[in-house]
């Protein structure tokens, strides 16, 4: 008689934000999959055990896939801020796995989420999920996704909220000056791009300064973006810290 091995005593991830059921999907360059268990660290929380995480892997021009985004405490963690923060009409630069456009729709100060997403086989792998499906009705009537060039895009409708995602890795150095391009574009109000605290505590340990409120704020207007983030948590330098302390390695 064989038995199952006990789970690790450790917490499992229970994110307060909606994660949506994905399907396999498998096409040339592109996969969804699903992993059994995995431990996870947050993007600033310990690490947690996630029970069917889903992920999109894509395979480079030498063949060789990697994982593009996933379901983790890191990537869930990293992008929330600017979810929860979300309003009016919002452009979501790079699809991903429809995560942030679904989290964003179905904030009720949202009135509009346009997705621009330039690979249509990642628009494919979502479709066949379903993810948008997933969503209440009215929340589902709010999304819309058009292929295009997210350093070219001009809607129609300018955007109040601009969330940005559409790099790997993490980090990069300049990726500020590429999000101005797009907030150019789009006429967003505010903005949250993926990585922006990594970009601020490169800055501050560039100069050799704390992180505290008040060197958050000179980096952030030394950037002139209207970052999502630093007015809406009182606490966001020490979630600045505790994020570039795992994982910026520059």
């Amino acid at each position: 008689m064989s038995h199952a091995a006990p789970l690790p005593d450790l917490p499992q991830y229970q994110s307060p934000m909606f994660i949506p059921r994905y399907q396999p999907f498998s096409g040339a360059r592109w996969s969804l999959r699903h992993a059994d268990m995995v431990l996870c660290p947050g993007y600033w929380t310990p690490p947690q055990l996630v029970n069917g995480m889903a992920l999109l892997t894509r395979i480079d021009d030498s063949g060789k896939p990697h994982t593009w985004m996933s379901m983790s405490p890191m990537e869930i963690e990293s992008q929330e801020i600017g979810c929860q923060h979300a309003r009016g009409h919002v452009v979501v630069m790079g699809l991903g796995m429809g995560w942030a456009a679904a989290n964003a729709a179905l904030h009720p100060a949202v009135s509009q989420v346009t997705v621009v997403e330039f690979d249509p086989e990642v628009i494919a792998a979502v479709s066949q999920s379903g993810i948008f499906d997933q969503l209440p009705e009215s929340a589902r009537a709010r999304v819309r996704v058009v292929q295009g060039d997210a350093y070219q895009y001009v809607p129609d409708t300018p955007a109040d909220t601009l969330l940005a995602d559409i790099w790997l890795p993490l980090f990069g150095a300049e990726r500020d000056a590429e999000v101005r391009r797009m907030c150019a574009n789009t006429g967003a109000g505010q903005v949250y791009f993926w990585g922006q605290e990594m970009v601020i505590a490169h800055r501050a340990r560039q100069r050799g300064l704390a992180i505290n409120t008040d060197t958050v704020a000179e980096l952030v207007a030394e950037m002139a973006l209207p970052l999502i983030g630093p007015a809406e948590c009182p606490d966001y330098p020490q979630r600045i810290e505790l994020a570039a302390a795992r994982w910026l390695k520059a």
